[in-house]
């Protein structure tokens, strides 16, 4: 399982094993047997590196929920450098889901 979202990121980025294995210290064959299922339990030290390598966190190789894209990943972390609070990101999405139900409301109203 963590193989497939190895390989999965690195063919995301365009790199090939070697190259993968050259940022991130880590030997091309061990690399392969890990996104082939061969090495089913890489430690924690080597998904370190990996995901360094990636550009991503070694919480995303472990975590076992896909559906959650890199794109998602990169706007919460934008937000989170220009300095937004879990709680002005929280008030945005509860302004826009009001903001849609209002327009929903609005829409009815004109069909009738």
């Amino acid at each position: 399982m963590v193989g497939d979202k190895i390989k999965k990121m690195r063919e995301k980025r365009g790199l090939t094993i070697i190259e993968l294995s050259t940022k991130s210290g880590i030997s091309k064959s061990y690399l392969s047997s890990i996104e082939r299922g061969i090495q089913k339990n890489p430690s924690i030290q080597v998904l370190d590196k990996i995901s360094y390598a990636l550009g991503i966190s070694s919480n995303h190789l472990l975590c076992f929920k896909d559906d959650i894209d890199d794109d998602w990943i990169q706007l919460v972390k934008m937000a989170i450098e220009e300095g937004l609070s879990k709680q002005e990101f929280l008030e945005f999405i509860q302004f826009t889901q009001f903001k849609r139900v209002s327009n929903i409301e609005r829409n009815r109203f004109k069909d009738n």
